[in-house]
């Protein structure tokens, strides 16, 4: 069995889901793939399935009655690779933002010694495409006001790329984790820090999608604005 798992949230991502998926298929390493379908109106679904089919024993779907978050989705991929013992537990998105080649740096970086592994757009190396000059900024500052409050010596800290060691996904409280946008992102790397484990930046180019519809709204950045401060006077994870 493999040691390896790549969770990708979906919500209407029919215009990417099959060539991602062929895409982390292809990769050296036996990586394993989990679908965690929020009811996609759009038929991603019946994408997955069929291409199981072809990828049987390594393509998995989780399917849910309705968009129910980010954050619940992951922690529901997490759940279920923990039951199945795997090792190396990856986040990534449906939109090619992220390379899946990084998957193999990031679990490179595991290997060598991280706990959690970051596919980082603010790390020497590091890039972002096709996004406006407001965007990057806003993005970059929200990391630095996240560091800033949570003293976190993470430099993209709204990351969404990344690895997890088996025992860091153990070890953290997933039935409390608070938040589901991009809070989630940042809440999950604060307990991992609080917790102590070893964590490692590693460089990437995101580009941002080109096919199907973002999904970041004033109420994901107002959750994250909020939430970051709810961490610091302790009311996360509860």
């Amino acid at each position: 069995m493999s040691d390896s798992l790549v969770i990708i949230p979906t919500y209407n991502e029919k215009g990417n889901i099959e060539n991602i998926a062929r895409k982390v298929m292809s990769l050296p390493g036996d990586l394993h793939l989990l679908v965690i379908d929020d009811g996609s109106p759009d038929g991603t679904a019946a994408i997955v399935k069929n291409m199981m089919k072809e990828f049987d024993g390594r393509m998995f779907i989780v399917e849910r009655q309705g968009k129910l978050g980010l954050g619940t989705a992951y922690i529901a991929g997490f759940k279920w690779a923990l039951a199945r013992k795997y090792e190396y537990i990856f986040e990534m998105d449906a939109d090619f933002s992220h390379n899946p080649d990084d998957l193999l740096r990031l679990k490179a970086a595991c290997v060598n010694g991280a706990d959690l592994a970051i596919g980082s757009r603010y790390v020497k190396g590091g890039d972002v495409k096709n996004w406006d000059m407001k965007r990057v900024l806003m993005s970059y500052f929200a990391s630095v006001y996240v560091r800033t409050v949570l003293w976190i010596n993470v430099k993209d800290t709204t990351a969404g790329f990344k690895c997890y060691r088996r025992r860091v996904l153990e070890a953290l409280p997933l039935d409390t984790i608070k938040f589901i946008g991009y809070a989630f992102q940042i809440e999950m790397k604060y307990l991992t820090h609080k917790m102590g484990f070893k964590i490692a930046e590693v460089p990437i180019n995101f580009i941002d999608r080109e096919v199907g519809i973002s999904k970041m709204s004033k109420g994901i950045f107002k959750e994250a604005f909020w939430g970051v401060l709810q961490m610091r006077m302790g009311k996360h994870g509860k």
